[in-house]
Parts: structure tokens; C-alpha cells; sequence
């Protein structure tokens, strides 16, 4: 493991590779760990589907004890950076 020497960026760090992993296994592996925290494209295009987002809205809420409006601006779960940003500001 790479320490950059902030905390705050080693733990984002580590933020994003976990949400990338529960993004992984929300679809089953069809995206990877890497492919989701590479990803260039909103991961929608990357084959996220709605059954996944559904899955990996189940897993925030219950790994980061947090609650998900889906009649809100859902925007965030496109991206792990969206997510790592969604996730920290709502802990």
C-alpha cells in the first residue's frame, strides 16, 4: 500500500477503491474494481443497469449508514468519484 503522507487523501483514497468495489460486486463483476474507478464515461454507459444502481444503493445504505432519496438528484451514483463525494458529505 502507497502512503502519500496526508490522511485526508490516504482515506479518500481508500473511500473510492471500496466504493469501486461495491460497485463491482452491485453487477455482478461485469465491471471491475479498476473499470469502475478508471472510468471515464458515466458508469451507466459502462453497463451499470437498474437492478445494479438498486443493489449498490442497498450497500451504501447499509455499509455507510446513510439514507438514499431516490426522488432526489441521484446524479452522484454515475461516477466513484460522485459517490465518494455523496457518501462523505452525507456521513
Amino acid at each position: 500500500m502507497r502512503s502519500t503522507g496526508d490522511p485526508g487523501a490516504e482515506r479518500d483514497r481508500m473511500l473510492k477503491e471500496r466504493l469501486a468495489e461495491l460497485v463491482s460486486e452491485s453487477c455482478d463483476g461485469e465491471i471491475t474494481t479498476a473499470e469502475a474507478l478508471e472510468a471515464t464515461v458515466p458508469l451507466s454507459y459502462l453497463g451499470v443497469t437498474s437492478l445494479a444502481q438498486m443493489r449498490l444503493i442497498d450497500a451504501l445504505e447499509r455499509e455507510y449508514g446513510v439514507e438514499i432519496d431516490l426522488g432526489g438528484d441521484v446524479s452522484f451514483l454515475d461516477s466513484v468519484d460522485g459517490l465518494a463525494a455523496w457518501v462523505s458529505a452525507a456521513r
